[in-house]
């Protein structure tokens, strides 16, 4: 059962076809968009069987919510938002896809915008998206060359400030995901880490930047303003080292291998994250034959000498060496995990024990950092 099918029944609704969304003459990268359209005056409700859309009208009915009904769809409006959570609730963690909802305009509804109720849900409880962008700062976490036991680089780590909190990445990443607008977010974040950080970064260290794979669709358009605004900064891209997140979600890997190209074209490094978490697949390493690599936190987290991953985090770093790819291990909060990481031959490592996120960069460790 559609909305456009249901709702069709009722003569007072469009029975034509809409037409399609403008599209935009940029690359929808480029910049992030009002969160909630003008002019929401409630939404259309509908599921996709006869079974779940009497579940759906009995769950309004129980909550005594106010609704009106257009053919087979229920128009919730905006007073009674506020209980959208208490009818999601209603439902099984199977049964949610199927909860439909649509954006309902001067008694139209707009089929270009429906989505899940889970996720209007999400977009009505975070209005503040879009500003928050606006707010947007970084801290930076070092990583350190374990031979040398110098800081290599940075990592920079998206935060923001909003209404006198601060957001961390998985809010804010969460928030881009529920408004449809993670390709412009994950732009504007790797924009900002170069226009920020890049030019406060103590000489000769590297920039971390993190990237979804999953939000370039072509990396001759979709990088464009990354690399702008490198050359903004005068950045040397032999500096910055762009970490692939997420890739378990990217199957294309001649897709992400382009990716990758594109980056090493302009003369920057390339990283995969979470080796070891059962996202980032050895076969990855391979195919991308990447410049670094890191070693995901659980693998590291709580090592010890008697430990039965010590064989495994052997052998992922021996694995990685012999691609000539380099490893980093993260999650290093202790000096025994230190010592056992930088035995088994990892060349750099990352954490709370070497340093926790900062808005500064430092330039050498600090003299009790080691202890």
């Amino acid at each position: 059962m559609s909305l456009s099918d249901g709702m069709c029944q009722d003569s007072s609704v469009r029975t034509t076809h809409p037409s399609p969304p403008t599209v935009a003459a940029t690359c929808d990268c480029q910049a992030i968009q009002p969160v909630v359209a003008p002019g929401l005056d409630g939404l259309a409700l509908y599921t996709a069987s006869s079974h779940l859309q009497r579940k759906l009208w009995l769950t309004l009915e129980a909550h005594h919510l106010a609704f009106q009904t257009q053919g087979s769809a229920f128009i919730l409006l905006p007073e009674n938002f506020a209980a959208l959570g208490a009818v999601l609730d209603s439902f099984s963690t199977t049964e949610r896809h199927e909860v439909l909802a649509t954006p309902w305009h001067g008694g139209h509804p707009d089929p270009w915008h429906t989505a899940p109720l889970d996720q209007w849900l999400h977009r009505l409880t975070t209005p503040w998206f879009a500003e928050a962008c606006q707010h947007i700062y970084f801290e930076v976490q070092p990583i350190v060359h374990l031979d040398r036991l110098e800081v290599y680089g940075h990592e920079a780590l998206v935060r923001a400030h909003w209404a006198g909190q601060t957001l961390g990445a998985g809010p804010l990443l969460q928030a881009a995901a529920t408004h449809g607008q993670a390709r412009a977010f994950d732009a504007h974040a790797r924009r900002n880490a170069i226009t920020q950080v890049y030019p406060i970064l103590p000489p000769g260290q590297r920039l971390f930047i993190n990237f979804s794979p999953s939000v370039v669709y072509n990396p001759d358009i979709c990088l464009q303003t990354t690399f702008e605004a490198c050359r903004q900064v005068g950045a040397d891209f032999s500096r910055l080292v762009f970490e692939v997140t997420e890739s378990e979600a990217f199957p294309d890997l001649t897709l992400l291998r382009r990716i990758l190209e594109r980056y090493r074209a302009e003369g920057a490094q390339v990283a995969l994250d979470d080796l070891g978490a059962g996202h980032t697949s050895l076969a990855y390493l391979a195919e991308l034959q990447p410049d670094l690599v890191k070693l995901d936190r659980a693998l590291i987290h709580g090592l010890h000498a008697a430990d039965p991953r010590l064989a495994l985090v052997q052998a992922l770093i021996t694995y990685a060496h012999d691609l000539d790819i380099r490893v980093v291990a993260e999650g290093i909060e202790t000096a025994g995990e230190l010592a056992l990481v930088t035995a088994l031959g990892s060349d750099y490592a990352q954490g709370y024990y070497l340093g926790r996120p900062a808005t500064q960069p430092v330039e050498q460790l600090s003299s009790g950092a080691l202890r």
